[in-house]
């Protein structure tokens, strides 16, 4: 099961999966000037909406994260994909403001599943090849946020913003039947090179003191605090860049989208270069005049092309020194972590704006955040060659111990 073209079909459904929940989940921020407008409120509370979704999903990452650690967790993704179509559908007959804060907010139940969606992958693919395919899973983010930026750019004022979350509802719940019937289940662990040729006699389940172990780990500390601080630039920018082009910039529709394109298609390609770099970039694209576009244009996508250097790499080191059976909880955790602290960056983002500029919100937000992620990203390279070696001596003893058991049984 886990090998030849079964686990590429696995890889596939996820990526498409990930690719059409992005659309979704982003789809506020090309959709912020009509969504204004119909409800007739201001920045601050449209900032709230996305922090709400955000605060909701950071609350049901430990539930997610649990859940996965102990339960099938293909049968857990398809009701999160479930959940996915059907909270986005409520979304779109909301009526008020109150309810759609309501409804949008609980699309965050389903955004905190990926932890056990990026373990079962992690039990199909040994760990020198984890982050290779994280990449390739991770590449549906932007090109997700791309899809859902031309839908809301072309369709947006032809069938309303409420039409386009029918659609992607819809597709949200497609997924949920997809991923039932088609994933199954992986033994947790038989990835992992000191297990892969042994046949397991027992199961590792989740167990309290394993995961209380997590925060012993100083290197996983120093990942968890740049987790905090590395989603604000992300947060602000995906919810908060269209309105600025179009407000002040006085970019036109074809030319936001024109900008957009091909920011995103960089930042899917994205590679580990530096985070300075695109703090850099950003600080010169923010500051060029606005009368010259093209420039603009052109530094904003190299700028693109740093953001997301670090983020595969990030996820397959949480597993490489994580027990399989609380990677889902230590993802979690990880997440729950990032998304406390950027639940607040849209919000933030709106107070900075209507005091003063977006401009000014999204440069110093995300120039700050990239500065402290650099140094807490050395930390975690420093600590990391000890919890790795305390890892792989952990999976040996594990292999000693069913290597015993099933020679044992044999003599017998």
């Amino acid at each position: 099961m886990k090998t030849g073209k079964y686990r590429w079909f696995v890889v596939g459904v996820f990526f498409f999966f990930m690719l059409l929940h992005q659309a979704d989940k982003l789809l506020v921020g090309p959709l912020t000037t009509p969504i204004m407008d119909e409800f007739g409120i201001n920045e601050t509370q449209m900032g709230l909406l996305s922090s709400g979704a955000i605060i909701v999903g950071a609350i049901f990452y430990p539930l997610w994260g649990y859940l996965c650690d102990r339960f099938s967790r293909a049968k857990l993704l398809s009701l999160a994909s479930f959940i996915w179509g059907a909270t986005t559908w409520l979304s779109a007959i909301a009526p008020t403001y109150p309810t759609f804060m309501v409804t949008r907010s609980s699309t965050g139940i389903d955004d905190s599943s990926y932890p056990g969606l990026y373990s079962l992958i992690g039990d199909y693919f040994p760990p020198k090849n984890r982050g290779k395919v994280y990449g390739i899973l991770q590449i549906a983010m932007p090109l997700g946020y791309m899809i859902g930026m031309v839908m809301a750019l072309l369709l947006g004022g032809a069938i309303g913003w409420r039409s386009i979350f029918y659609i992607t509802g819809s597709l949200g719940i497609l997924m949920a039947f997809v991923i039932f019937f088609g994933v199954k289940e992986p033994a947790r662990g038989t990835s992992e090179p000191e297990l892969e040729n042994i046949e397991q006699t027992g199961k590792y389940r989740f167990e309290w003191k394993i995961a209380r172990d997590l925060f012993k780990k100083k290197s996983l500390i120093m990942l968890f605090m740049q987790g905090f601080i590395g989603v604000f630039p992300w947060q602000v920018i995906t919810f908060w860049f269209f309105r600025y082009l179009e407000t002040e910039r006085g970019f036109s529709g074809n030319e936001v989208m024109i900008t957009m394109v091909v920011a995103i298609i960089l930042l899917a390609a994205g590679s580990a270069v530096g985070v300075i770099t695109g703090a850099v970039l950003l600080f010169i694209s923010i500051k060029i005049p606005y009368d010259n576009k093209v420039l603009f244009m052109i530094l904003m996508s190299m700028t693109t092309l740093f953001i997301p250097f670090a983020s595969p790499n990030v996820l397959s080191t949480v597993y490489d020194i994580t027990l399989p059976e609380v990677r889902s909880t230590a993802n979690s955790v990880q997440y729950f972590i990032e998304q406390g602290g950027s639940a607040i960056a849209p919000t933030l983002a709106g107070i900075i704006a209507m005091n003063s500029s977006l401009e000014n919100s999204i440069l110093v937000i995300c120039v700050t955040a990239w500065i402290l992620c650099f140094f807490f990203l050395l930390g975690a390279i420093y600590l990391l060659p000890k919890d790795i070696d305390t890892l792989r001596s952990q999976l040996k003893d594990r292999a000693s111990i069913e290597s015993a058991a099933t020679s044992s049984g044999a003599g017998d």
